[in-house]
């Protein structure tokens, strides 16, 4: 059974979420990078981006862009997972520290 994805942004819808419910499951004991990196063989895996910040107000800013906002989040345990504009996709741990990867 997949997570219950939460829309943040007033203008994302469901199409927006694309195949991102697919690929992580509550009862798979591996943490979301390892679900991500799993389940999306197909797109590369999870391959990590440096040089993102996670800005207080929940965006995501790389220098020389325009910050990006939240378009949807869901908890997995102790992590949450934000998607982007752009397919970019923020993996939290509970102390803070993330990593970044595109998911188009």
């Amino acid at each position: 059974m997949s997570l219950e994805w939460t829309l943040v942004h007033p203008k994302a819808t469901e199409e927006h979420l694309g195949y991102l419910p697919n690929f992580l499951y509550e009862e798979d004991p591996r943490t979301a990078k390892e679900q991500f990196d799993d389940r999306y063989r197909f797109g590369g895996g999870w391959v990590p981006f440096e040089g993102f910040k996670l800005l207080s107000s929940g965006e995501l800013k790389y220098p020389g862009d325009p910050p990006m906002p939240i378009v949807a989040e869901v908890k997995l345990r102790d992590e949450t997972i934000r998607l982007y504009t752009h397919s970019w996709v923020v993996i939290i741990q509970k102390d803070g520290t993330y990593e970044v990867a595109r998911m188009d």
